[in-house]
């Protein structure tokens, strides 16, 4: 499927004025290094929904009032303005996207993959926690099970490179976070995540050919470096 190519708008700050809101336009809110927002952009890219659901890109270090105000109490994205609604939680709204917008489904209909997607789906927040708890002390050991889990689970369906054999909102879960970790565990504790695991290796090559995702990468991957750096080891 061809994926519109977009420019990527500047992002909306303290000085900003906000959209008119409840007009009746569709506005996914997210932040360009956001991996969580990036979930949902993702998800709107591969169903084709670039006329249907605009983005709006806000400074996290320099939101909006009016976005606190008005959209997302807690200043957090993604949010999604939709049908006279704020929608928020980046896996409820790739799902919620799925089923109520039309463009190629990301979910199977077979009930083995939507039971293990939804095992999947549960298992990425133990991903995430044990990859951040584990910066300041041994990551490479105390993450290893984490991996070779994803291991494992990209060997159940034979049918493609990815987690229910076909891409699915599982992949856009995870990739989102994986990219990052791959890059802090390569870069500050030169590990390779993919080392002796040649099916997350090639499920991270397949993706990277995904023009969906593709557009949403971050223009500067070693803001995410840094961040881990200052926060979890005080350089």
């Amino acid at each position: 499927m061809a994926i519109v190519q977009e420019i990527r708008i500047p992002t909306l700050s303290g000085s900003s004025e906000a959209p008119p809101i409840f007009d009746g336009t569709t506005r996914l809110y997210i932040s360009y290094s956001c991996p969580f927002a990036q979930r949902v952009w993702i998800t709107r890219n591969h169903k084709g929904l670039q006329e249907k659901i605009k983005l709006v890109p806000i400074d996290l270090q320099n939101k909006p009032a009016w976005y606190k105000e008005k959209v997302h109490p807690e200043g957090k994205v993604p949010s999604l303005e939709h049908d006279g609604k704020i929608l928020v939680e980046s896996i409820d709204l790739i799902k919620y996207i799925d089923a109520n917008f039309e463009g190629p489904s990301l979910y199977p209909n077979d009930p083995a993959k939507k039971e293990f997607g939804e095992e999947l789906i549960k298992y990425v927040d133990t991903l995430t926690k044990e990859t951040f708890g584990s910066f300041k002390a041994d990551p490479v050991t105390q993450t290893s099970a984490a991996y070779d889990y994803l291991e494992n689970a990209l060997g159940k369906f034979e049918d493609g490179p990815f987690f229910l054999g076909e891409f699915s909102l599982v992949d856009i879960a995870y990739i989102t976070f994986v990219e990052r970790f791959q890059l802090v565990l390569s870069e500050i504790y030169k590990h390779d995540i993919t080392a002796g695991r040649p099916k997350l290796a090639t499920w991270i090559e397949e993706i990277n050919k995904n023009n969906a995702y593709k557009q949403t990468k971050p223009e500067n991957p070693q803001e995410f470096v840094d961040f881990v750096k200052k926060r979890f080891l005080g350089q």
